[in-house]
């Protein structure tokens, strides 16, 4: 299935950017070669290059660009006069510009610049210039947009990798001291009926149960340096137990389908984006995001335990339900437990505050590594491990796993890339804005939702943005900061994982992780519309 949704992307996104540029070619968006009216504050009227600051009227955009902007344009420019009325300049272009400008400013590559031409028409005043200008030729934006993704993004899968070595080699050298003393028996063996039936075909005591357990517990606290370095070990582990190579076990796919669903105690991200938004409650999403997490992990087990069964020749639904009913109930039993504690009214209590709650976890998180650094080597000690030289044999494995990753991480990022730079997503929103508006579904929310398993990056920009615009402590700000601490990064992690024990074909993780992924974005509509709706 990877195969499919990988070509998809590059395809789709390509496809989307030639149909956007011929449509803006045709449409003549850009309005190439047409001259605007503008004013120019000279710094100094003596020099040939001299700095100064564009003036563009808003009658002026609104009759070449459509903008109904109701302030003029101001923007700091360099110009150079190549005669006595005539010349080039260079615009400076920031965020507040407006949007087409900016548009403009990347046609090259850059976002920042805009190169021109202008005409003096009038010297009102010795610093001021009366001119027409004419911004520089704008064609195939889009396609020039997904050269630039393609190429910044595989620069940033290598420093992704790259910048995985040295924590990997730290938690690696831990593990295998951990693994020497018996340590990571001990928490398999406390874990052992759940692990038993999310795991059935890893043995109790097998390494990859404590690396599994460690990246559970790191993910719930919100250490991600420590949680994927776990993570990739524990793909190691199991796919020395896997008897076809290159193709997912259930475990490995049970375990990813985990992760994807991206279960937090404290989604300290979204709350910061919040805090910085100026929230009047940064942390009023602790319960939402919980809600959306567990939901989203409940429906990424039960759609990897059913969708792992179809594989199994003779297999008989009906029969293997009547078997596991009692599981399923008993999940859903804690779920339903674990849902009502963190959403209902208990945390407006007198007895129980969120925020001593949440202080409480952040504590733990801030400590947690410390803690499990010096248990794991005080431990190991006592066991009478050599714990310098096991770190260090542990630690070299950190540097080949970081690298072997790198063409599976660049082969995924660039093709996310492409589809985002070629506009597909827009083409997208449109398709399901109908099917969004029967749920209910803000449209505003709709690029969130859609970006996030795509990109964590992506996804926090378009977070910020909505945020920006409607306010950390409006619906909408809300239930995005609740959709981000609700789900993770779908794609991001099945490469990441996947590629650092060469599996291809992943069988069904990929559509039990975009469940959970879907389920989490509903569960987080439900409950946001619940509590602040």
């Amino acid at each position: 299935m990877l195969n499919y949704i990988w070509i998809a992307l590059a395809a789709i996104g390509i496809l989307s950017g030639i149909i956007i540029d011929v449509s803006d070619s045709f449409n003549d968006k850009y309005a190439n070669g047409k001259e605007i009216n503008a004013v120019f504050l000279l710094n100094d009227s003596t020099k040939t290059k001299v700095a100064s600051e564009l003036i563009i009227p808003k009658e002026s955009l609104r009759t070449i660009y459509g903008i109904d902007d109701s302030i003029n344009f101001k923007g700091n420019t360099e110009l150079t006069f190549i005669k006595s009325n005539s010349g080039s300049f260079v615009l400076n272009v920031n965020s507040n510009s407006p949007e087409i400008i900016q548009q403009i400013a990347s046609a090259e590559g850059k976002s920042d610049d805009i190169y021109g031409t202008f005409i003096s028409l009038k010297r009102s005043e010795a610093n001021i210039i009366e001119a027409k200008i004419v911004f520089e030729k704008v064609s195939f934006l889009k396609m020039k947009g997904i050269t630039n993704a393609i190429l910044d993004y595989a620069k940033t899968a290598v420093n992704i990798a790259l910048g995985l070595i040295g924590i990997m080699a730290l938690w690696l050298g831990i593990m295998k001291i951990a693994q020497e003393s018996g340590l990571i028996t001990k928490f398999a063996n406390a874990a052992k009926p759940i692990m038993k039936f999310l795991f059935p075909d890893v043995p109790s005591d097998h390494p990859a149960i404590g690396s599994i357990l460690m990246n559970i517990s790191a993910n719930m606290l919100g250490l991600g340096n420590a949680a994927t370095p776990f993570g990739l070990k524990a793909m190691e582990e199991l796919d020395k137990l896997n008897p076809e190579k290159g193709t997912a076990t259930n475990a490995m796919c049970t375990f990813l389908a985990i992760n994807t669903a991206g279960l937090t105690l404290i989604p300290a991200t979204a709350i910061a984006v919040r805090a910085a938004a100026g929230s009047s409650n940064p942390s009023i999403i602790i319960g939402t995001s919980f809600f959306g997490a567990l939901c989203a992990t409940s429906a990424a087990i039960i759609s990897v335990k059913i969708l792992e069964k179809f594989s199994i020749p003779d297999f008989k639904f009906g029969d293997w339900i009547k078997k596991s009913y009692k599981l399923f109930i008993g999940m859903f039993s804690f779920s339903l437990i674990a849902i009502t504690l963190f959403t209902t009214d208990i945390f407006k209590l007198p007895s129980i505050n969120i925020d001593i709650i949440k202080e409480i976890i952040q504590f733990i998180s801030i400590l947690a590594i410390p803690l499990i650094i010096i248990l794991f080597l005080s431990y190991g000690m006592y066991k009478k491990v050599k714990v310098y030289e096991t770190f260090v044999e542990g630690a070299k494995e950190g540097f080949d796993v970081a690298v072997r990753i790198i063409p599976y991480l660049v082969a995924m990022l660039m093709a996310i890339g492409i589809f985002r730079a070629g506009g597909a997503m827009d083409f997208l929103i449109i398709l399901l804005n109908p099917l969004t508006n029967i749920i209910g579904f803000p449209a505003e929310a709709l690029p969130m939702a859609l970006m996030r398993p795509l990109s964590g990056s992506g996804s926090l920009g378009i977070m910020t943005e909505i945020i920006a615009k409607h306010g950390a402590d409006s619906f909408i700000g809300v239930l995005v900061s609740t959709i981000m601490g609700s789900t993770e990064t779908t794609f991001y992690v099945i490469a990441l994982y996947f590629g650092s024990v060469n599996i291809k074909r992943t069988r069904h993780a990929l559509a039990a992780g975009l469940i959970a992924d879907f389920i989490g974005i509903l569960a987080a509509l439900f409950i946001t519309r619940i509590l602040f709706g």
